[in-house]
């Protein structure tokens, strides 16, 4: 797997895979034309990065990137590859129309682009193991905790790093509980967040706490501003707004957060590695029940839980996510997308509670949990998977 590095990433919202991947693309191809004749930048956007690209700012990214006077942004749904749904090409052209060079790319999730053909399961660039059951066999063979495990693989740096998303994270919660009006797009949506967070401070009930920060996560997102991947833009909501409420409800130091962080991250990881953190590729179960699973074992950590109640935590936070559609109204990332990042935190509080009321001892584990995503994902028509042409997309609008 991966460094938590490349998991958790600070950007801009509304989607890593519709947003930060094609930017990443198009600064990529910007330095690989430096000193060509560059007349005209000609940009194809394929698949679910066509269909969903204008409400995604897709074209946005690209444009502001390239620059928008000598580029072309041309959306083709119909071309699919097999490889990934998020697929677009990139053309250099002098000014009599010659092709100069090309860059054909794959936005994979999180933010991570891939060549056609590159591996994208089976990295073993930095940990070794690559399931549940063997970080969990590591850590009781030499009697240590996860994060204690992320420090072995990563060293002490990685919490320096982990302490940068953290800021970003408390950063993003609380522009969020601060802010009103409504979002930009078609939808015209309304904050939330601040109007939650008042209703705490009258009740100081708990829920509604992690409701608020998560939400005020989400509507950052949602309106472009900077978040961190957790691990996706969409559900980038679920993970800071339950750590955020823990330590501001239960007074948690920065140094265990930091600690359920990476005890999440290894979780996140793992689905990447070994399954789908990509909407347009396996649904929305790949992103909001991804988060909902990183958050459940970050809060079972926090609460105590031994690794096999963590691993059942997080089990619970994804399991029953599964076969969830993802289906963006307009194709922005608002609706139902907002919505689903508090009450995924909630159930992976939930699912953090319930998991240590058990020995930890159950029968689906993370890693059938995750296999069984991947195969879901498959068969999930693609309607649901990030296109905006069927499921609540297509019912909202039938009700415009």
């Amino acid at each position: 797997m991966d460094s938590l590095r490349d998991l958790y990433k600070i950007g801009f919202g509304p989607s890593s895979s519709h947003t930060m991947g094609p930017q990443k693309a198009a600064l990529n191809f910007l330095e690989k034309t430096i000193g060509l004749p560059v007349e005209k930048y000609y940009v194809e956007l394929y698949g679910s990065l066509a269909s969903t690209g204008k409400g995604h700012l897709t074209d946005w990214a690209i444009l502001k990137t390239l620059g928008e006077e000598r580029t072309e942004v041309v959306f083709k749904p119909e071309v699919v590859y097999d490889y990934h749904s998020n697929g677009m090409k990139f053309f250099a052209l002098d000014i009599n129309g010659n092709e100069l060079e090309n860059y054909l790319v794959f936005s994979v999730g999180g933010g991570q682009i891939l060549e056609l053909g590159k591996q994208r399961k089976g990295n073993r660039s930095v940990y070794e193991l690559n399931s549940m059951k063997e970080i969990i066999d590591w850590c009781k063979q030499n009697n240590k905790k996860i994060h204690e495990y992320v420090e072995t693989i990563e060293g002490k740096s990685i919490f320096t790093y982990l302490g940068e998303i953290w800021e970003v994270m408390k950063e993003a919660v609380e522009s969020g509980l601060n802010n009103t009006g409504i979002l930009p797009g078609s939808l015209k949506f309304r904050r939330r967040a601040k109007m939650f967070y008042d209703k705490y401070l009258e009740a100081k009930d708990f829920t509604t706490l992690l409701f608020a920060c998560s939400e005020a996560v989400s509507e950052q997102n949602g309106s472009g501003n900077k978040i961190v991947t957790a691990p996706t833009c969409g559900a980038s909501g679920a993970l800071p707004g339950l750590l955020y409420s823990l330590q501001l409800y239960y007074g948690y130091s920065d140094e265990e957060i930091l600690k359920a962080l990476a005890t999440g991250g290894i979780v996140g990881n793992l689905v990447k590695e070994n399954g789908s953190i990509s909407g347009a590729e396996a649904g929305c179960q790949a992103e909001i029940g991804t988060a909902c699973a990183m958050a459940a074992g970050a809060c079972a950590y926090l609460l105590g839980g031994d690794v096999n109640q963590i691993e059942y935590a997080s089990e619970i936070g994804l399991e029953h996510h599964l076969g969830l559609t993802c289906d963006p109204v307009n194709g922005l990332v608002q609706v139902p997308c907002i919505e689903r990042n508090p009450i995924a935190a909630r159930r992976a509080y939930d699912a953090a509670q319930y998991a240590l009321l058990t020995d930890g001892i159950h029968i689906i584990t993370l890693d059938m949990a995750i296999s069984t995503m991947v195969e879901t994902g498959k068969d999930i028509n693609s309607k649901y998977r990030e296109t905006s042409i069927g499921g609540l997309a297509k019912c909202a609008m039938m009700y415009k």
